[in-house]
């Protein structure tokens, strides 16, 4: 499919701008209050981070858990985004899922986000009623870039092993905010001038030279790091970035299913849900993550 075509079904990419208003979002974002989510908790952590947690209405024993992260360029959004997709896998599958509110820069820069992330990680294994041999983490965008530093974090300490880490278009590696050969009109909702600017506030005075947890796309010994399902589109401006993720994944012996789309662009199953493609593109999710949670959908556990 030629780069500036557009998957048929997503006909409203027309009126997707080709970028974000990051200033004007994260004004309006600050004025947005956090409310229990409809159908789950809100559960405080600590002082600085939280999780909105949904659980299925009856479950026998520990149960597979989700820990998601919402996206936003890591300076945008909140875990509010999350509450219709962990509500879908709760409902769905049966299982918990916790989405966590983690502090954003450039006012907290690297590595508080993935800390933050981790203690929602710490927090959702200890639960009692958490199975922690089948916990698997996931996000979008910035989220899924969180999602597999996390992955990769969770190897270094070694304490807990997640059996999946969902990537959903996921912003793994600030050196494509220096690539010159990107036409903006292929692009819509992140582009380059967005990712140049929130990969600096992200990485802050490490700019220069980043930690590999800060960009999983610099992290060099990808072995013993969680299995994966990798999505992206073709006219995602992640998109190069994430076919190179997965490659060196199955490199270092990580199973990695990949779902690339083509024409689908940044956000488009946010965008366009009702979509048949963005409905395919999450039942692939919802697939692997049954899979690899070994879970009982709720009329299998009556």
């Amino acid at each position: 499919m030629p780069k500036h075509t557009f998957h048929p079904e997503l006909r409203g990419a027309r009126f997707v701008p080709r970028a974000t208003p990051i200033g004007l979002a994260r004004r309006l974002g600050g004025l947005a209050k956090p409310k229990p989510p409809r159908g789950g908790d809100l559960v405080r952590i600590d002082a600085d981070v939280s999780v909105r947690v949904f659980r299925p209405p009856s479950a026998d024993g520990p149960l597979p858990a989700l820990l998601w992260v919402h996206g936003g360029g890591y300076v945008l959004g909140s875990a509010t985004m999350s509450d219709a997709w962990c509500r879908e896998v709760t409902s769905r599958l049966g299982v918990l899922t916790a989405a966590v509110e983690y502090r954003l820069a450039p006012q907290h820069p690297f590595p508080i986000p993935l800390q933050d992330c981790y203690t929602a990680l710490q927090w959702l294994s200890a639960e009692s009623e958490v199975d922690e041999e089948r916990i698997a983490i996931g996000g979008e965008s910035a989220g899924g870039g969180l999602a597999a530093a996390l992955a990769l974090l969770a190897k270094e300490r070694g304490a807990i092993r997640p059996v999946l880490q969902v990537l959903s278009y996921p912003m793994l590696d600030d050196r494509t905010a220096d690539r010159t050969d990107i036409d903006p009109a292929s692009l819509r909702l992140w582009s380059q001038k967005n990712n140049r600017w929130a990969w600096n506030a992200y990485l802050g005075l490490q700019a220069s030279d980043p930690p590999p947890l800060a960009a999983p796309g610099r992290y060099v010994d990808l072995a013993g790091a969680a299995p994966a399902w990798v999505g992206v589109g073709t006219s995602d401006l992640f998109h190069d970035e994430n076919l190179a993720y997965v490659e060196r994944l199955r490199r270092a012996g990580v199973p990695c299913e990949l779902q690339v789309v083509p024409g689908a662009y940044h956000g488009f199953d946010l965008i366009e849900r009702k979509a048949s493609v963005s409905l395919a593109y999450q039942e692939s999710q919802m697939a692997a993550l049954e899979r690899a949670l070994g879970a009982e959908p709720p009329e299998q556990q009556r």
